[in-house]
């Protein structure tokens, strides 16, 4: 009989969030197309969708990385997962969510194992950099 799988420490996370003055409806209608994120999202690339699987795709330096996000729904939520070229599944938490007539829009950076200090503070830099671009973008 085969081993039970021993269950995975939880990963150090950060929540980075900004807030944006545009209502979240408006921001969650912006952010559920992934055509869109091109326009914030640093480094994706050119995202092709795979009519059959829903999944998107973009070719980097190191491979070709598969995007799958969740389904649109009315809680503004829009997780995704993001395949490596080497097989590694990330998944990214992303939420948008109401305050007052605005909006904040939140981003959970997980510590992937294979992180140094420097890959981790980098990540987190590129992710800020991202979301004040969106909160340009949209008009802030």
């Amino acid at each position: 009989m085969p081993a039970a799988a021993s269950p995975r420490a939880p990963l150090p996370c950060k929540h980075l969030s900004v807030t944006i003055q545009q209502p979240a409806a408006a921001v969650y209608a912006f952010l559920k197309d992934p055509a869109n994120w091109t326009h914030w999202a640093s480094g994706l690339g050119e995202l092709q969708q795979d009519a059959a699987t829903g999944t998107w795709t973009t070719r980097q330096i190191a491979g070709v990385m598969t995007m799958a996000f969740t389904p649109p729904n009315e809680f503004g939520i829009l997780d995704h997962s993001v395949t490596t070229p080497e097989g590694t599944v990330i998944h990214v938490p992303l939420r948008v969510i109401a305050n007052g007539d605005g909006a904040e829009v939140i981003l959970t950076l997980f510590r992937q194992p294979t992180m140094d200090d420097a890959t981790w503070t980098r990540d987190e830099e590129w992710v800020w950099r991202d979301l004040e671009k969106l909160k340009q973008i949209l008009g802030d």
